[in-house]
């Protein structure tokens, strides 16, 4: 798998238009989603390279993460023109850089991308590593493959487009980076200062402090990129040590998959969050991780992340959908836990008894 580039921008409008002149195309395809057209692409509609950009506009929310929807992307993609030598740049969060790199992994067996990730969880995760995929049959991520872009441009401006509730959804994986790594990325991601980013008191009145605040989230969010290039560089395909970055998503994806079936749809970082306090639990019963720095976490994503509600008759299901998590192995569901931070157990084989008491430990943790 070829290796990508990532871009951390200071002036994404110059970086991206450099980085396309060198590049030899027929044809550049921008895929956007409903909220990134009206957002996003305004400001990068006057980069000169842009200007013949064919757009491709599908709708917004990882319900529409879809086999329907990727064959929406082949059509336009046939019915334009595009060829091999073509460019498809994928402008959006994580459903857009997921389905876009998966259409380009796909048309015509192959053509080039380039990632523009809007969200802090495209940012710091999706758009990062050269995971593509749909949702399919109900579950996450069922339909993908390995294919990096080749280039992913890193631009906080448009995080200032986002919403608390999707600022924490990228926050979580950034959370769980810091978990695999070290103590000294963790900590400063525990110390930062999440409610000042959406204080009107800030943005209305302190700029110059808001923009220090911007500057330490810049550092983080490369930080963060970096703890993922660094694991994907030794292990792009999955074989090992990738399977750390999903630690916290084997409950997580239950917890995601579920919230659809209800038609309560949980942001993806929210039931990461959710599975990240789960599999500590798991980590503390099987692999010894800490209790001081358990409780820690849970204080922490207690404070800052919403509750997930399920009860007793969710379990089984809940567990029915875990076992079909991609990670598994002989039918055996796979967990990555910790037994300190930065000391990742990668395929560790967790009795039903245990992950169903990791559920208790939730609920009781939220006084559910």
């Amino acid at each position: 798998m070829e290796e990508q580039r990532v871009v951390i921008c200071t002036d994404l409008k110059s970086e991206l238009q450099k980085f396309l002149s060198s590049l030899t195309y027929n044809k550049l395809f921008v895929l956007t989603d409903n909220n990134t057209l009206e957002k996003c692409f305004p400001i990068l509609q006057d980069v000169p390279a842009m200007q013949n950009a064919t757009l491709i506009t599908v709708k917004a929310g990882d319900t529409y993460k879809s086999v329907e929807q990727l064959s929406f992307i082949w059509s336009r993609l046939s019915n334009e023109g595009a060829s091999r030598d073509s460019i498809l740049l994928n402008l959006g969060g994580g459903m857009i850089t997921d389905m876009g790199g998966f259409a380009g992994a796909t048309f015509k067996r192959g053509i080039r991308t380039i990632n523009v990730p809007t969200t802090l969880m495209a940012s710091v995760d999706a758009a990062v590593g050269g995971k593509t995929g749909i949702n399919f049959n109900g579950l996450k991520n069922e339909i993908g493959s390995f294919y990096p872009p080749l280039c992913v441009f890193v631009d906080s401006q448009f995080l200032q487009t986002l919403d608390k509730d999707n600022f924490l959804s990228g926050y979580a994986e950034m959370i769980k980076h810091g978990l695999i790594s070290s103590e000294k990325v963790l900590t400063p991601l525990l110390q930062f200062d999440l409610n000042a980013l959406f204080s009107n008191v800030h943005k209305a009145t302190i700029n110059s402090q808001l923009s220090i605040v911007n500057d330490q989230l810049t550092e983080l969010v490369a930080q963060s990129i970096a703890v993922k290039e660094h694991i994907v560089a030794e292990d792009p395909k999955e074989k090992g040590i990738r399977k750390a970055l999903n630690f916290g998503h084997t409950i997580g994806h239950a917890f995601e998959s579920l919230s659809f079936i209800k038609n309560a749809p949980l942001l993806h970082g929210h039931a990461v969050a959710a599975g990240i306090i789960c599999e500590l639990y798991l980590s503390y019963k099987e692999v010894h991780f800490p209790m001081d720095k358990l409780s820690q976490i849970v204080y922490y994503i207690k404070e800052n992340y919403p509750l997930f509600y399920f009860d007793c008759n969710d379990y089984e299901r809940l567990y029915e959908l875990m076992t079909h998590d991609k990670k598994n192995e002989g039918g055996v569901i796979n967990f990555t836990l910790l037994a300190n931070v930065g000391d990742v157990r990668i395929n560790q084989d967790v009795s039903k008894d245990k992950i169903l008491a990791s559920l208790d430990f939730y609920r009781e943790s939220f006084g559910i």
